[in-house]
């Protein structure tokens, strides 16, 4: 079994019905249980949940706070490569745009890795495009290698790989998977992906599953919003987190809530989704799964990222350069998409304290690891 047979038990048509035609009296018993079903979790998600967004926002810091205590992890995105062969409509990286390309040499990625070090970090994200250069997983494997030193969490951000492939990542010492659908909308999908391996709707949406099963410590899923309708993404982003999450309960599970920024292309969003919908997600998100980690990034207001943080954040990125290289060279490469908090790793952490949080920037040690297997 995989999320795609899972997926099957909810087809969008019933999803949409269901949160249309939700009431206030169906809110109400949803937020009055313990736990949620997925089924609330539909419920919460509706138009008429709206107006107990509080109450939803107060359980979610409640157990947040219980769960994760006073604590916001700070990360940071590297990204070794801008080439790509994916027509992906959306993407700054689309194959088809006019911009310089650039991978990074070991030695580019060690300089670029020690000046991410320098400012705090000790969580990093590696991020590509999907091009042949990286279709074997060597350029990865000694990139990790390279830089495994310098973190105590290395996780990536890339194409999707067999079973095989995430094992050799696990083997360099990667510890964690982020990979966003982009649509559960499989209509919607081939739309937005023309060409490119990427296409292959079913061979993404299964991916974390074959994470899961190569041992990954964290596997981290998300819907990139603006593109599908809010309700069906919300739904089935937080119904393929709950999944992993009892299926690979190994595994630590985090949704991510990324919603479409300015690139190069000009690809403006098809389904606007606003604040109050991306507070309704985070909330609903944290009540269905109260131990995954929700993470924030710099693509959302500094005012926005910090109204967030008591309502279920566990992790924000800070110091963000969506460019190959871009800390080394002060991001003079393209860009995959315009970030909009700016702010300095140390002036988050500064705000992360004011609002009564403790800044955390590791996220483990392979130590702990050792230790429990003695």
């Amino acid at each position: 079994m995989s999320f795609s047979d899972e997926m099957q038990k909810y087809p969008a048509e019933l999803i949409q019905e269901q949160i249309a035609n939700t009431t206030s009296n169906q809110v109400e018993q949803a937020l009055a249980g313990e736990r949620l079903t997925i089924r609330d979790y539909a419920t919460l998600l509706s138009p008429a949940a709206q107006p107990y967004i509080e109450t939803m926002a107060q359980k979610a810091h409640q157990i947040t706070k219980q769960r994760f205590g006073n604590i916001i992890q700070l990360y940071t995105p590297m990204y070794l490569s801008n080439e790509c062969s994916n027509g992906c409509k959306y993407c700054g990286f689309n194959a088809s745009n006019k911009i310089p390309r650039a991978t990074l040499t070991l030695d580019e990625i060690e300089k670029e890795a020690k000046i991410i070090h320098d400012y705090g970090f000790r969580a990093i994200l590696l991020l590509t495009g999907e091009h042949k250069k990286m279709e074997d997983n060597s350029y990865l494997e000694a990139a990790v290698k390279r830089i495994k030193p310098l973190f105590s969490s290395i996780s990536i951000e890339v194409y999707p790989m067999d079973t095989d492939g995430y094992k050799k990542m696990v083997s360099a010492g990667v510890d964690g998977l982020t990979l966003y659908q982009e649509t559960y909308d499989p209509v919607l999908y081939e739309q937005l992906h023309p060409y490119g391996l990427k296409r292959n709707y079913i061979n993404r949406l299964n991916a974390p599953d074959r994470a899961g099963e190569a041992g990954l410590r964290r596997i981290g899923v998300g819907a990139l919003l603006g593109l599908g309708a809010f309700a069906t993404e919300a739904f089935h982003t937080g119904l393929h987190a709950n999944y992993l999450s009892k299926r690979y309960w190994r595994s630590h599970v985090s949704v991510s809530f990324p919603r479409i920024r300015p690139a190069d292309g000009g690809f403006a969003p098809i389904n606007i989704i606003d604040d109050t919908q991306l507070v309704q997600m985070v909330c609903a998100t944290r009540l269905l799964i109260p131990d995954a980690g929700l993470f924030l990034s710099t693509r959302e207001s500094a005012e926005l990222r910090d109204s967030l943080m008591p309502l279920g954040i566990t992790h924000m990125s800070a110091g963000s350069c969506t460019s190959p290289g871009g800390h080394a060279n002060e991001g003079k490469n393209i860009e995959q998409f315009a970030i909009d908090d700016d702010r300095s790793p140390e002036q988050m952490s500064s705000i992360i304290k004011e609002k009564g949080y403790e800044t955390v920037w590791k996220d483990w040690d392979s130590a702990f690891l050792n230790a429990s297997s003695i």
